[in-house]
């Protein structure tokens, strides 16, 4: 036994994997919790609080906050707190986001917004190092690759957050449904359809005329239910998860040292590195087509064609999709490649495109809504799990850093996304978005080439390394004769 495999034996009880496996799951849980709370409301704001673009002004105001997060706070919060308590403090930064709304205004949403977003940036940062650090644990019992168990612990914490659309979108859906006068909101929508929906649909011009106006009874009872679901979440982590220090002694990497503000130089120099800069636009792409999803698709085809009450089904079905697509990828994946994974997803998400830009929807097509939340849905686990799992292993050691600055530029595509969505109609923000795509995915290969020419020439000089010393060994014998 060799003196690392001594020490891993020491550390870690043999069933050690089953508690590493128990606190991903459990992490999973309790964000799957807090953002059935979150996404259930924010998948709403576009349509319940769209007077003046409230709604979505308050959802730039959360990714405003995320990208000023993502900089500064990640590194020194995990240092003072330590991921587990990141996580769980950061969960409370959300319930002053729900609370608002039963008074929505510029004066309540916009600054609950920005607490949202000051908390986001540790906790996604919190939870990607968690899962990176623990894969490497895992990895030293069971031999199995970091980067294989990264992308596997990726896809079941996807798979099963996802979830969150489902149970936030149902809470939403069947409250909101409740007494709905479902036939005269829909035969209502049916006379404005050619004019306002789809594509042509411009929310600073035609929500107001178009989208449905709920009772603030209704709002009270998923505001009720929303911030008892965040203070579980809170509690399941704090309660359930073991504390990252006992997987700290098998962590590569030279930054887990660091003070905080060292931590935070790390994170503000990757920001300029040429593989990051190249990233940059797809990073903002991911994040840009889940605003559009949950904003612009559901009040321009869902909330106008068939009412507001239908929107959570539809998010449901999204949910569950890439809930499913999240641990289905993961393992496609080691079939195929990284490189093969983000492909298909381009073409896919380029015929979504092009479908909503050729689709009237109609008072009657709710299943064809459906199937393109689906679609969307499967395309979205591919961003999000090959995405991540790449920042994983193309910057090792710098996990926080890394982290950060994907959820940073992630963010950036939100803002972009919730800003201009009252100002410009649906198939300007879909030509966009296919812009971004394009542009993203020619970068991404980029980045692909250059990271393994890299990894070939290192490979081609450490053997040309060993090769010299077996010349000299040879050498320094034949002197010895």
């Amino acid at each position: 036994m060799s003196k690392e495999e001594k020490q891993v034996s020491e550390e870690f009880h043999p069933r050690e994997t089953w508690r590493i496996l128990k606190n991903v799951v459990i992490i999973s849980i309790a964000f799957m919790v807090q953002f059935t709370a979150y996404s259930g409301a924010a998948n709403l704001q576009s349509s319940i609080n769209a007077e003046a673009g409230l709604g979505t002004a308050s959802l730039a105001a959360v990714y405003a906050g995320l990208i000023f997060s993502n900089v500064f706070l990640p590194a020194v919060v995990i240092k003072w707190f330590g991921t587990k308590w990141a996580i769980s403090i950061s969960f409370v930064t959300y319930m002053p986001y729900i609370a608002a709304q039963l008074y929505p205004t510029f004066y309540t949403l916009i600054p609950a917004g920005l607490i949202v977003g000051l908390g986001g940036g540790p906790l996604w940062c919190a939870k990607c190092t968690y899962l990176s650090v623990v894969s490497e644990a895992y990895s030293r019992i069971s031999k199995v690759s970091p980067e294989k168990l990264l992308v596997r612990f990726l896809g079941l914490f996807f798979m099963i957050f996802q979830m969150n659309q489902v149970w936030g979108n149902l809470i939403s859906s069947l409250v909101l449904s409740s007494g709905n006068n479902t036939a005269a909101v829909t035969a209502l929508n049916a006379t404005m359809i050619p004019e306002l929906c789809g594509a042509n649909f411009l929310p600073s011009a035609d929500a107001a005329e178009a989208l449905q106006q709920q009772p603030l009874s209704k709002i009270r009872i998923m505001t009720c239910i929303y911030l008892a679901c965040m203070a579980g979440a809170a509690l399941i982590v704090g309660i359930g998860v073991d504390s990252m220090k006992r997987y700290d002694s098998v962590r590569t990497g030279k930054e887990t040292g660091l003070s905080g503000f060292a931590l935070l130089a790390v994170t503000v120099k990757l920001l300029v590195e040429p593989n990051q800069l190249m990233l940059v636009i797809i990073n903002i792409f991911v994040g840009y087509q889940q605003a559009f999803f949950g904003a612009d698709f559901t009040a321009a085809f869902v909330s106008c064609a068939v009412g507001t009450g239908s929107v959570g089904f539809v998010m449901m079905t999204y949910g569950l999709a890439d809930a499913i697509g999240c641990i289905v990828t993961g393992y496609v994946a080691k079939l195929t490649s990284r490189v093969m994974m983000i492909s298909v997803a381009c073409v896919v998400h380029t015929a979504l495109m092009v479908a909503l830009l050729a689709w009237r929807p109609l008072a009657g097509q709710a299943p064809l809504m459906f199937a393109l939340a689906a679609l969307w849905g499967l395309t979205d686990s591919v961003w999000l799990v090959q995405i991540n799992a790449y920042y994983g292993t193309l910057f090792p050691g710098r996990e926080e850093a890394a982290f950060a600055n994907f959820r940073l530029w992630e963010s950036v595509g939100y803002i972009i996304a919730y800003v201009i969505s009252p100002y410009l109609r649906t198939s300007q923000k879909t030509y966009l978005m296919f812009a971004m795509m394009f542009v993203g995915v020619v970068l991404y290969y980029t980045v692909e080439y250059r990271d393994r020419k890299a990894k070939k020439q290192l490979k081609l000089k450490k053997e040309e390394t060993c090769t010299d010393k077996g010349f000299d060994n040879i050498a320094f014998q034949n002197v010895e004769l």
